[in-house]
């Protein structure tokens, strides 16, 4: 066996460093990343590989900035937006909330099963894109916090496209390659029942522990969380009417409640004294669809934002002692009729030298310094009120959603997601057929007709892209291509194949499976499919061992990409939105890989008699 090239050793030292320093955190992913990029260019300038210029190094390092896939997660992260921004999810999150408030686990349980069961007909990004907001949103209304449901999810996911041969384009390219070196074209559903098999193995450890084991990483845990007192005025087409307060307290946010609760049924033109925390106001206002504000001035507020096409922007904001509402009540202070703006509700602090609690409102209270105003308007009304009456804000700016375009915004995100999974209908000489269309092309599309239609604005477009998954994105692909170009992977591959004559048959089928493991999380599953599936084959025709469960053996160990985030796309694509450190994928994804690999090879060592 001849010893690794110079470059293929460098890359391999490169690729163990970088994983290092990703586990460590320390310093940040986004430096580590770049560092990464900087190191291959410069590397490869001086020490080019062999029959190649110094300028393809610098090619080869910064082409992850152009890849399809860091286009395609960055157009799926702003239909997300789009998704979020029109409040598009939100009847499918109180669909799923209600399971949630019948059982956590429960809940947990049926979105696992969800998610599993759509990936195995549908991409796995596809399905990940639609699950995304919703789990985050059910994180806002009370359910588990985000960072400990999507990990979860998203192995959850890769679990059930790994159990066809259409649920990746990974499986399907494993699947090409095999029938090129002579193989028989496998069915959708040929290996199904082993991945259901290990599936029902791995899905205590993601239902059970691996929440335990990531962190909350909800940003309210470090901030005072203030609750606002408000007026509710039962409306004639409000949810409340006519019913009793039992009949609407299981739709109620977790941080919302009435303070006054009616004897009998609730009767249209009541006030009722409410309270709630920001999100938990907003979800009543718009679940019970009554009033805390002057229905005047709330109808010229939506109406001035459909003309101007411009966000309802919702602030917090204290009152200083240089405020002249300091000593007016509410309907004194003239807030709507000089600005336009709408005051929801009230937070009046606990005065701490006192020893007084927050106490409620009414329309007789008068405001003091330090209490904070839940406010709703349009920004050049809020802006001349924050100046004007000298008022401190609180908090960064949130926008309503634009319900009006959630519809619209649901129908391209569907459309995009149809475009990739099923195709397009395409009318050729042989009649009417459907074109598969790339999930980056159809991610590309639906994010410019977002943009086109006005579901997300372009001066929005920073919040919805992560910064720190484009560079880790661009990192991983350069990392993955000096690995393949510099020999790294096949010579990896040769000494797998040397020492593997010297196992049973059923160690030689855990030994690829691993090898091909450990290659997608550090590379690419194309690289581990390219490189994996024709040592599958050489191997068996060496051993004289069937070649059909070596390949499967590849094939599974190219989809178990959950111990790192530069493994896979939708590994990425969750990062920003669980806050996750790179260590949280290692502490969840290993033990998950431990538990697949070792199934899979007793199912396949098992089914084909080995």
């Amino acid at each position: 066996m001849e010893l690794p090239t110079p470059h293929a050793l460098a890359a391999m030292i490169m690729t163990v460093g970088v994983f290092v320093a990703f586990a460590r955190g320390k310093p940040s992913i986004e430096i580590v990343s770049l560092f990464t990029i900087a190191l291959i260019g410069v590397g490869l300038y001086f020490y080019p590989l062999p029959d190649s210029l110094p300028t393809d190094g610098l090619a080869l390092a910064f082409a992850g900035f152009g890849h399809p896939a860091l286009i395609t997660i960055c157009a799926l992260m702003i239909m997300g937006r789009g998704l979020v921004v029109t409040g598009a999810l939100e009847p499918a999150a109180l669909v799923l909330e209600r399971v949630w408030k019948l059982n956590v686990q429960l809940g947990m349980l049926v979105s696992l099963l969800l998610a599993l069961f759509l990936s195995m007909i549908v991409n796995d990004t596809p399905v990940l894109v639609l699950l995304m907001p919703i789990f985050v949103a059910l994180a806002q209304r009370g359910a588990m916090p985000a960072s400990k449901t999507l990990i979860p999810l998203n192995a959850a996911v890769l679990i059930g496209g790994m159990a066809t041969t259409i649920g990746t384009s990974t499986n399907l390219l494993v699947v090409g390659i095999a029938q090129d070196l002579g193989m028989p074209q496998m069915s959708v559903f040929h290996y199904t029942p082993i991945v259901l098999m290990a599936a029902a193995v791995a899905l205590p450890y993601l239902w059970l522990v691996m929440p335990r084991l990531l962190p909350d990483n909800t940003p309210e845990q470090t901030q005072a969380v203030r609750r606002f007192f408000s007026h509710l005025r039962v409306t004639p087409s409000s949810e409340l009417a006519g019913r009793h307060f039992d009949e609407i307290v299981d739709r109620l946010h977790d941080d919302f409640r009435f303070e006054e609760r009616p004897k009998g049924k609730f009767e249209p033109g009541q006030r009722f004294l409410i309270s709630g925390t920001h999100d938990g106001l907003e979800s009543a206002i718009r679940v019970l669809r009554g009033q805390v504000a002057p229905s005047w001035v709330i109808d010229q507020i939506v109406e001035q934002s459909q003309q101007r096409r411009e966000d309802i922007q919702v602030v917090e904001m204290v009152v200083t002692a240089d405020s002249r509402l300091v000593g007016r009540t509410l309907a004194s202070s003239g807030i709507a009729d000089r600005y336009g703006v709408a005051v929801l509700g009230v937070h009046k602090p606990r005065r701490a030298l006192l020893g007084e609690e927050a106490a409620p409102i009414g329309p007789d209270i008068r405001l003091e310094e330090g209490d904070v105003l839940l406010v709703m308007g349009l920004a050049d009304g809020i802006d001349p009120f924050r100046s004007t009456d000298s008022l401190l804000q609180l908090e960064g700016v949130r926008e309503v959603p634009r319900r009006s375009k959630a519809l619209l915004a649901a129908a391209i995100m569907f459309g995009a997601v149809a475009l990739a999974s099923v195709g397009l209908p395409w009318i050729g000489s042989g009649g009417l057929y459907l074109v598969k269309v790339p999930i980056a092309i159809s991610a590309l599309a639906g994010a410019i007709v977002m943009f086109v239609t006005g579901c997300v604005k372009f001066d929005r477009v920073g919040r919805a892209l992560s910064a720190k998954v484009i560079v880790l994105v661009a990192a991983s692909i350069a990392i993955g291509r000096i690995v393949l170009e510099s020999g790294a992977a096949g010579w990896l591959g040769e000494t797998l194949a040397l020492g593997l004559q010297y196992l049973p048959p059923a160690g030689v089928l855990m030994a690829i499976m691993l090898f091909v493991t450990v290659l997608t999380n550090f590379a690419s599953n194309a690289t581990a499919a390219t490189v994996g599936t024709p040592i599958a084959f050489a191997i068996a025709t060496e051993l004289g061992l069937p070649t059909e469960p070596l390949v499967l053996a590849v094939l599974f160990g190219c989809n178990l990409c959950y111990a790192t985030p530069i493994a896979y796309q939708t590994n990425m694509l969750i990062m920003a939105e669980g806050n996750y450190s790179f260590a949280d994928y290692v502490k969840t994804g290993v033990p998950l890989v431990l538990i697949m690999v070792t199934t899979l090879s007793i199912l396949l060592v098992t089914t084909y008699g080995m």
